[in-house]
């Protein structure tokens, strides 16, 4: 199994609502992607406050190497990659990605 984890530092003053709609998308390819077992996301509640200004993340769980990669290839997850770019401060360097062996 492979963990896919991604945290974000959006650009200030994004509205709750925009982040919702993202990862709401998100969480919706699981329905478009085979071996993609679901979708965890939201903002940062740790009590060590170690985040960097990085205050959102989500998990998706694949079932292999190769759910992962065709879910990065997917046209619905490169536009919805670009949407969070967009709103990340920074752009690319607003995000963090990070992936697990399980």
């Amino acid at each position: 199994m492979i963990r896919y984890i991604v945290l974000i530092k959006f650009k200030p003053g994004i509205e709750e609502a925009v982040i919702d709609s993202l990862f709401d998308a998100l969480a919706e390819l699981g329905n478009q992607i085979a071996g993609m077992r679901g979708f965890d996301g939201g903002v940062s509640v740790s009590p060590e406050k170690l985040e960097q200004g990085f205050t959102h993340g989500f998990c998706i769980d694949f079932d292999d190497a190769r759910a992962r990669d065709a879910y990065l290839v997917h046209p619905a997850h490169q536009a919805l990659g670009a949407e969070l770019v967009k709103a990340a401060d920074g752009e690319i360097s607003g995000l963090i990605v990070f992936d697990l062996e399980m």
